[in-house]
């Protein structure tokens, strides 16, 4: 067994962020969960856009649903592509979900991001695409923006899965489990079971050090008289925050109140790790691996840094260690001016724009690729 395994057995379970069509069919995730323990898989719309926009393997499904469905909307036709590689991803992960009771081997699939501000069109998205999917161990996943709290707890309590994204602030965060547990709460109350729904909430790391080491490069190159302290804070602030997260992660599955929702079979909101993938060379590849390890989380790794890790990968929990250290490097990051609250509400907003923008080139690809009766 590999690295990887050796992670899964320490608690940190390991996701590949990574869909596509060859690699289903050539049988690449069967491969990862025999050999490396993966327990599931993630998609978002630039991963679909690299996949269905540029791979001729694609060509053939969409020719025979255009044959049925001539005057299909474009954005009918991307779901139907993306629908069958995500039941082919759940396929392959049943047994993992089946062996885990429930509590692993989930496949996620993301609502529009044109509807990020939109808690009803939410809902409504997220329920049309559980339906369609129709595999119990389907996520859907929606942004962790104002208006994805309602649509998540509004989600949860129909029962569909979540995996909450683009969380970069603790306090964002502290809302999504907010909305995770009053939706759990209102099943209770419907006299609904909860053992078998689960949610991950998707705290991104990467993004928030590539944003602030660009400021603090920019501050030394300018000459700034507290350039070391500045140095000193370089690739740690992103790490801090994430163990700050997880600290409150683990004060909250202690109270009372998520303990009476544990007593009638609740799973945690796991926290996971995206935005995995290092950006700084300086930094070694396997940065936002080593340093997140611990109990009850998952990080979902693009396929470079998973290679990346079970070539050389540390397993250690690392996750509750010098947590004092990163509140010091988050005060730090405060006394310096570097408005990590700023930064965060930027990544949030630039993150829907981003996957906005690959929805659109997505669309824009399916589009030009006329229907076989054209």
């Amino acid at each position: 067994m590999s690295k990887l395994s050796d992670l899964s057995a320490a608690g940190t379970a390991v996701w590949l962020d990574f869909v596509d069509r060859k690699f289903l069919e050539a049988g690449g995730l069967k491969t990862l969960v025999e050999e490396d323990g993966l327990t599931g898989v993630t998609s978002n719309p630039s991963i679909f856009e690299k996949a269905m926009g540029h791979d001729e393997a694609y060509d053939g499904t969409l020719a025979a649903y255009d044959k049925e469905h001539p005057e299909a909307a474009t954005i009918d036709r991307y779901e139907h592509l993306a629908i069958e590689d995500i039941k082919a991803a759940a396929e392959t992960l049943k047994p993992v979900y089946d062996r885990l009771d429930a509590k692993d081997g989930y496949v996620s699939l993301e609502v529009s991001p044109y509807i990020a501000d939109d808690t009803d069109a939410t809902i409504a998205e997220a329920r049309k695409l559980w339906d369609a999917v129709d595999r119990p161990n389907l996520m859907i996943k929606i942004p962790g923006t104002p208006a994805g709290g309602p649509a998540i707890a509004a989600t949860i309590a129909a029962g569909i899965n979540v995996n909450v994204t683009l969380l970069f602030a603790l306090d964002a965060y502290k809302k999504v489990a907010e909305a995770y547990t009053m939706g759990l709460e209102e099943r209770v109350r419907q006299g609904q079971p909860i053992d078998r729904i689960a949610s991950v909430a998707s705290f991104f790391v990467s993004r928030i050090d590539t944003m602030i080491d660009n400021q603090i490069d920019q501050r030394v190159e300018d000459g700034d008289a507290e350039a070391e302290a500045l140095k000193a804070v370089r690739g740690k602030v992103a790490i801090a925050n994430a163990k700050l997260a997880y600290a409150w992660y683990e004060e909250f599955v202690a109270s009372d109140r998520w303990q009476a929702l544990a007593a009638k079979g609740a799973q945690p909101q796991r926290l996971l790790w995206a935005s995995t993938g290092v950006k700084d060379p300086a930094y070694p590849d396997t940065l936002y691996i080593d340093t997140l390890i611990g109990p009850d989380t998952v990080n979902t790794m693009p396929p470079k840094t998973m290679d990346a890790f079970r070539d050389h990968g540390t397993v250690a929990t690392t996750l509750t260690d010098k947590v004092d250290e990163a509140r010091h490097v988050l005060a730090e990051a405060e006394r310096l001016g570097l408005n990590l609250n700023g930064v965060t509400d930027t990544l949030v907003s630039e993150g829907v724009a981003s996957f906005a923008k690959a929805f659109d080139d997505l669309l824009g690809s399916i589009a030009k690729k006329q229907p076989a009766t054209a």
